[in-house]
């Protein structure tokens, strides 16, 4: 052994090759066959040969103490080899449990426990230091704090938005720009603001139609559970007129001739989940509750006004009935499921499939209808950019069937009751909670299934798979989409515990075709966040709506910046006092619109209100792009480009140009200009980038001596040679006015 260790550290021996052929690995260390008398030579002495230095043998002792630990590293890299799939195994099989922080969902607690033991998450009840993955609250958005990475199933804002005043005026803004559809909700008027009218109006009506004898209803702005809320028949039976600057009530028309199953009235409590705003994502419940009034219906009159039970289908208050009956089956008593109300209207002959469409419908028009102002909540509590939580909600909308099976919405519920429990006398003054079989049934699955489409991993699982897909080859790709489609479709909660399949629905974007022209004043919305200018802030500033008005280039010979400011100041001053805020200074959202309506009236001339305002926010959004455009365009050229840009660009956007500059890209792009005079690079960078919106502008339009031909504008929708919008009276001399702007060596060809 010892006559060896020398020849081996010289390098005199030659590794042997192995049974199979192999060199062994260098730097490990051979096992000795069972029986055999020596070891294999180390390629390190382990012990320093005498005669050198004290340093020398310091650094031999430590590179053979490495050499002695490779083996052992190169052992552990090997079994980590072999047992890491077995460890990915494993990882796969312990996924870690989705955590619910429960300890503010009040009423809803005892449905959340349910839905997260078959869903087999963990919860806290009493919260957690950690964070954790969803957060439920009972009322609103604030209840508790959230982490920044964890989802909340409250908007914030959402609490406000659907109280009845500020819903009425957002069902009422897309009344104006809507009428046809927009008339599931029932006319109404807010008090005391429009008292007056609300007086006009009743007797100008009464006067036109003699036997036109309407009822109405009162209803408090912050009530609920039916609080407050009685029948009249004038304006002049409202109660405590005095009292309605302190407590605004809305007053709507009465539906006084509803559909009734066994000679009661009913509504109908659907649950809708907001899933997303960007993009909008809406789920409707398959099924829902039916609640019934006590007592038989009868046509409103001076006799049975004070009958609640009659009128009022709210269950808080017809609970307290003495002929309310609870019931253990789903399909009878004071409360049951709308699915069994939809077989009994299938069975009389009534067409259901045209009742669940219009239902569908209403619901979308309604969102649709929250969600513009919904965003500028959003963003002042959550601003874009920042770190901050995914937000969904569960909403609650009371519908009411009429005679003819049109659905009419009544209110809609930030917060619906997920109770699954009723209260029971046992005694005279005792009571006790017993189960409820009909709101277990309908609540339960909502709850579960909406934790099911929130859930984490399901994100997670589609992120990987739009990645999976994105790198796939092209002979993968149907496979992967199929893939995809029946991942989200079964969440990975459903594929482990064999759950029944959703009972939500997707309706938006599924039918967003349908409904994509409603999405006006959501474009608005986004005009106004954009030029809010502080984050955190819920209203335009005077600098603020000046800078609109400058940047969207909506300021003209009949609109000066002095007209704009007394503009600015009389609407923002009016709504301040209109909600209450006197104390604080700026144009709401309201506000804005009120603005936007102005300045689309008195821009474009000819009616109706909607393409008026359409055609003023399509030219407020061209100029935008534009303007991104040049911005980005400008600060990515090199000095000599920004050198050849300071010839044109600054009288170009001082003579208000921009907004011709589709015409400029049409007509470079005609072959109309001689080879000599096409522009600069930095130029056709600039013509190439507009080509697509002026294609989309006007696809088929083509350019003559005597001016344009199929000039089908965008912004005006008309194939003359005018466009009113763009305000232009003869296109080719204002073509010609552009490029003398842009150009001037090139104008001699048009001249």
């Amino acid at each position: 052994m010892s006559q060896q260790q020398p020849a081996a550290a010289a390098g005199g021996s030659e590794a042997e090759p192995q049974a199979d052929g192999s060199l062994p690995r260098p730097g490990k260390e051979e096992r000795a066959a069972p029986g055999a008398k020596e070891k294999p030579a180390s390629t390190i002495p382990t012990l320093p040969p005498p005669g050198l230095p004290l340093a020398a043998r310091r650094a031999l002792a430590s590179l053979s103490a490495e050499v002695s630990k490779s083996p052992r590293r190169s052992r552990r890299a090997e079994d980590g080899r072999l047992g890491r799939g077995h460890g990915r195994q494993k990882k796969k099989n312990n996924k870690r449990a989705v955590t619910v922080d429960s300890s503010k969902a009040k009423t809803s607690s005892e449905a959340l426990r349910i839905c997260i033991q078959q869903l087999k998450w963990k919860e806290f009840p009493t919260g957690r230091r950690l964070l954790c993955d969803i957060y439920w609250h009972g009322v609103s958005f604030h209840d508790g704090e959230v982490s920044c990475s964890g989802q909340v199933n409250k908007y914030p804002g959402m609490t406000e938005l659907v109280r009845k005043i500020n819903f009425s005026r957002a069902v009422r803004t897309m009344q104006e720009l809507f009428p046809e559809e927009y008339k599931f909700y029932p006319r109404s008027w807010i008090l005391p603001e429009e008292y007056q009218n609300f007086a006009d109006q009743v007797r100008v009506s009464k006067e036109n139609d003699s036997s036109w004898k309407p009822t109405f209803i009162v209803k408090p702005d912050g009530g609920s559970q039916g609080d407050g809320i009685y029948l009249i028949k004038d304006s002049t039976d409202v109660r405590m007129l005095a009292n309605l600057r302190s407590k605004p009530v809305v007053v709507q028309e009465y539906i006084s001739k509803p559909l009734l199953i066994e000679k009661l009235k009913f509504d109908i409590r659907l649950y809708v989940l907001l899933k997303s705003l960007d993009p909008l994502e809406i789920y409707i419940a398959k099924d829902g509750l039916s609640r019934f009034c006590t007592e038989p219906y009868q046509e409103p009159n001076s006799k049975n006004f004070h009958r609640v039970f009659m009128h009022l289908t709210n269950y808080s208050l017809n609970v307290h009935s003495g002929n309310f009956i609870h019931s253990d089956s789903v399909n009878t008593g004071s409360k049951r499921t709308f699915s069994s109300i939809v077989a009994k209207l299938s069975m009389r002959g009534y067409d259901v499939k045209k009742m669940w469409s219009d239902i569908i419908t209403l619901v979308i028009r309604a969102i649709i209808a929250l969600v513009p102002e919904l965003k500028v909540y959003h963003q002042t509590y959550i601003p874009p950019g920042k770190p901050g939580p995914t937000c969904f909600q569960i909403l609650g909308f009371d519908i009411l069937l009429m005679k003819n099976m049109k659905p009419v919405l009544l209110e809609v519920n930030a917060n619906p009751s997920m109770r699954i429990e009723h209260e029971q006398e046992i005694s005279p003054g005792l009571f006790e909670y017993v189960a409820s079989p009909v709101d277990e049934e309908i609540k339960v699955a909502i709850i579960r299934d909406t934790l099911r489409l929130v859930d984490p991993a399901l994100k997670k699982n589609c992120l990987q798979q739009s990645l999976s897909t994105e790198c796939s080859a092209e002979s993968d790709k149907e496979e992967t989409a199929e893939a995809e489609a029946q991942d989200v479709t079964e969440t990975p909660s459903n594929k482990e515990q064999n759950l029944a399949p959703l009972c939500l629905k997707q309706v938006f974007p599924k039918y967003s075709r349908q409904f994509g022209y409603l999405l006006i004043v959501d474009r608005i919305a986004l005009l106004f966040i954009r030029f809010l200018g502080i984050k955190g802030t819920m209203k335009l500033g005077p600098t603020g709506f000046r800078t609109f008005i400058r940047t969207c280039k909506l300021s003209n010979s009949n609109l000066s910046m002095a007209s704009v400011d007394i503009l600015y100041i009389d609407i923002a001053r009016r709504w301040n006092v209109i909600r209450g805020d006197r104390g604080e200074s700026g144009m709401c959202f309201q506000a804005f619109m009120e603005a936007i309506f102005h300045l689309a009236q008195r821009r474009y001339k000819s009616p109706p209100l909607r393409e008026q305002v359409e055609a003023l926010v399509n030219f407020c959004e061209y100029q935008l792009e534009a303007q991104e455009e040049k911005i980005v365009l400008y600060g990515r050229g090199t000095a000599e480009r920004r050198s050849s840009l300071a010839v044109y660009q600054p009288e170009g956007s001082r003579s208000g140009t921009i907004n011709h500059m589709h015409l400029l890209n049409r007509m470079s792009t005609s072959n109309k200009l001689p080879a000599s005079s096409l522009p600069t690079s930095v130029d056709q960078q600039l013509v190439n980038s507009i080509s697509s919106r002026v294609t989309d502008c006007s696809p088929a339009a083509s350019f003559n001596p005597n001016g344009w031909d199929n000039l089908g504008c965008r912004f005006c929708r008309n194939n003359n040679q005018s466009c009113s919008v763009m305000g232009l009276k003869d296109v080719r001399s204002q073509r010609v006015k552009l490029t003398q702007i842009l150009h001037p060596s090139v104008t001699s060809y048009f001249m």
